[in-house]
């Protein structure tokens, strides 16, 4: 099942005996997705944009989650992304930067992204290219094996960097619609090999796909509230996340919400803007019958306007020579 499969990764690190085996890991999930953008699709950078934005995404999955031996090993997502709008490219530039920590397993990741806007009649197209660079690493040191005498187990912490690719198409209309497909890690590049025996232990990128849609619209005889349905379908074809959000806004000041992970989690979303700083919190309570706790998290973003040197424009006029 999809809700369980970063638990099942764990356990299989937990529960490691072969000697020749590739390590990936399943992508961040989010439950405020719509701050993700520019980290699951290239094509959003620059994208509807007056400025510099920056966010902010902190998140705690699955709070209190041990091993056998009480150590922590619950998800924990750090996101900071940045982009902006670069009219001599005639697109906008953007960066992220991820922590992704799963037991003993830390990752780090920056990606670069260029999005080309192609004008259309009914709004904008973004036709983004991203390079993705990961440091990933493992502390074998702390699993706890069945055999720790088994020669194939390494017994140290080991890490490498890898290099990937990411594409993505953004689409935002002038009526407050908008769609995106895009894909990270496209070529799911291998690390060297970082065993001493006889089989290859190596890391790999895991290749990722997503569709994003939503909308944005005002409720009838409530001019000062606005509705946003949304979607986020993220799939690495052994498995596919759904998740479908309600948010509710109320004189673009306060918001409220609702996200639905299928077969995971029901989430929960409030938030405020004061001075042009959104600050957002979501907590996510669990569907399974496995008896996880629950997940918190905290988002925080703000646009810096760029601002344009006016240029003094004189006329002449008979009438006042």
């Amino acid at each position: 099942m999809v809700p369980l499969q970063r638990k099942k990764y764990v356990l299989f690190l937990w529960g490691l005996m072969m000697s020749s085996v590739v390590f990936g890991q399943q992508a961040p999930q989010f439950t405020q997705y719509t701050h993700s953008f520019m980290f699951i699709n290239a094509g959003f950078a620059g994208i509807d944009q007056q400025g510099i934005c920056v966010s902010g995404i902190a998140r705690q999955q699955w709070v209190g989650f041990t091993d056998q031996n009480g150590n922590k090993i619950a998800p924990q997502d750090f996101l900071i992304n940045i982009s902006a709008p670069v009219p001599f490219l005639k697109g906008g530039l953007g960066a992220s930067i991820i922590q992704d920590k799963l037991g003993f397993e830390s990752n780090i990741g920056l990606q670069l992204a260029y999005s080309f806007h192609y004008e259309l009649s009914s709004g904008t197209l973004g036709i983004g290219l991203g390079l993705n660079l990961t440091n990933r690493s493992i502390d074998f040191s702390k699993f706890d094996p069945v055999d720790p005498n088994d020669p194939s187990l390494l017994k140290s912490k080991q890490g490498d960097m890898l290099m990937d690719g990411n594409l993505g198409l953004y689409f935002r209309s002038n009526r407050n619609f908008y769609a995106g497909l895009s894909v990270t890690n496209l070529f799911e590049s291998a690390g060297k090999n970082l065993s001493t025996s006889s089989g290859v232990i190596r890391f790999h990128t895991d290749r990722t796909f997503y569709l994003v849609a939503g909308y944005k619209t005002r409720l009838p005889n409530h001019p000062n509230m606005t509705l946003a349905p949304s979607l986020l379908i993220q799939s690495d074809i052994a498995s596919t996340q759904y998740n479908l959000s309600t948010v509710v806004t109320y004189k673009n000041k306060f918001w409220g919400g609702l996200n639905y992970r299928f077969q995971e989690s029901v989430g929960f979303l409030v938030g405020f803007k004061i001075d042009g700083i959104s600050v957002g919190y979501s907590y996510d309570l669990p569907l399974l019958p496995v008896g996880l706790a629950g997940s918190h998290e905290i988002s925080i973003s703000y646009c810096f306007k760029i601002k344009t040197e006016k240029i003094n424009t004189r006329y002449k006029n008979t009438r006042y020579l």
